[in-house]
């Protein structure tokens, strides 16, 4: 089914503690799903990412979207849904800038593996296994870090987590007591 009018999901924000949570298994392919999954898409391109997990709009399963080509001149709008993805491959290393919308400001080098395989679900229920290498690979790795609790900045040495020490206590201070980031 086709969502005549997909809205854009609040992104939560470091502090939330859906972000920190590790996503439960999606087990079935469904309406409510489907739209969910558009409005995912639809968010990611809103909000000018080039991926968006699930947890990030507050929901604790295992499905993100990526598209890290779509605002190259040349090319068109091509979300790919990753649904219970598992990684079959991972080689060689290479550091990267990384941003992330549920932390935003802040922009560090990760490492992340230059090359991968992956076998996930899409959003027809379709398996599929895809070889990725470079950006669309970081994009994946960052992208699944969400669907485990973990953040980008996690991922950075001690010593230049301090220096974004002060930003980031300034993002988690605007948590509610439901643990949801307001972002004010």
């Amino acid at each position: 089914m086709k969502k005549l009018n997909p809205e854009q999901l609040p992104i939560r924000i470091i502090g939330d503690k859906v972000l920190r949570k590790v996503a439960e298994p999606i087990k079935t392919i469904d309406d409510e799903l489907l739209d969910f999954l558009q409005d995912l898409a639809f968010t990611m391109y809103e909000t000018d990412g080039v991926g968006l997990a699930a947890p990030q709009v507050g929901r604790s399963i295992r499905a993100f979207v990526v598209d890290p080509f779509w605002y190259r001149e040349g090319h068109e709008k091509n979300p790919i849904f990753f649904i219970n993805p598992k990684f079959h491959r991972f080689e060689g290393e290479e550091g990267g800038d990384e941003g992330c919308l549920s932390v935003p400001g802040i922009f560090e080098k990760v490492l992340r593996a230059e090359e991968l395989t992956v076998e996930a679900t899409n959003e027809k229920g379709v398996t599929f296994t895809m070889e990725a290498e470079g950006f669309l690979a970081r994009v994946i790795q960052h992208e699944n870090d969400h669907l485990d609790g973990i953040l980008f900045i996690d991922k950075i040495p001690k010593l230049r987590r301090m220096i974004h020490a002060k930003r980031l206590r300034e993002l988690k201070s605007t948590t509610n007591e439901q643990g949801i980031n307001l972002g004010k």
